[in-house]
């Protein structure tokens, strides 16, 4: 899908050295660094939003804002409103109402869900957010949400921070520009502990999503490393 029609799409997440986001169990799903958790306000500080999957919305104490003073100048010096807009992504229109984002009103939240969900539902959905956009039968149709962020809220850029599923289906539909990694040394294991893509996932070598180095720093005892899609 042209850029022209949708935002430029950037992944952050932070990663083991053996690829997991979360431990077997997904009770431990934070720990990065401090100098990570400055990388990811500093990413956001260059989006026009922030999008996330609900049971990452669910289950963490974020509000998916710019982080503070020291940011929101940030954003107004790179052009952009002083606070983001948020966007929560949930195919099943199972959202939490007592989640800690809606405690905090100081942006547009946004939900992207799909047909599936039923009248009540999205009754609820439109209660609880500033705009709720609704299309694809049982997955959400990404390519038509995403042009919707662009043509109705004005989102040029837009920084995703999973969960797992979420990034999946931006991989397999061509979405992703950019990918940034942070790589902690850590080792999770477990064949059940999520990593950064979780899903139906590429069928085959031909079809997986390619990218191409764009940097890697080292910073203290992590890699901060930044992949574009390859053309």
């Amino acid at each position: 899908m042209k850029r022209s029609v949708r935002p430029f799409v950037f992944i952050n997440m932070a990663m083991t050295a053996d690829g997991k986001i979360a431990t077997a169990n997904r009770s431990i799903s934070t720990f990065g660094s401090a100098r990570d958790h400055e990388h990811l306000l500093e990413l956001r500080s260059t989006a026009d939003a922030v999008m996330a999957g609900a049971r990452t919305v669910d289950a963490e104490p974020v509000n998916l804002g710019p982080g503070g003073e020291k940011y929101c100048r940030r954003r107004l010096k790179n052009g952009l409103a002083e606070y983001n807009i948020r966007v929560i992504v949930s195919g099943s229109g199972s959202v939490n109402p007592r989640a800690e984002i809606f405690k905090h009103r100081f942006s547009p939240i946004l939900i992207l869900t799909t047909d599936h969900v039923s009248a009540t539902r999205l009754k609820r959905l439109r209660a609880l957010a500033d705009d709720v956009w609704v299309g694809g039968p049982t997955e959400l149709d990404f390519p038509a949400a995403l042009a919707w962020l662009r043509q109705r809220w004005n989102v040029q850029r837009l920084a995703a921070e999973g969960g797992a599923g979420l990034n999946d289906a931006l991989f397999r539909h061509r979405l992703v520009d950019e990918l940034h990694l942070t790589l902690c040394p850590k080792v999770f294991g477990g064949r059940t502990a999520p990593t950064i893509a979780e899903g139906l996932g590429a069928p085959s070598l031909a079809a997986a999503t390619g990218f191409q180095v764009k940097s890697l720093q080292r910073i203290g005892n992590e890699l901060f490393a930044v992949f574009a899609a390859a053309q």
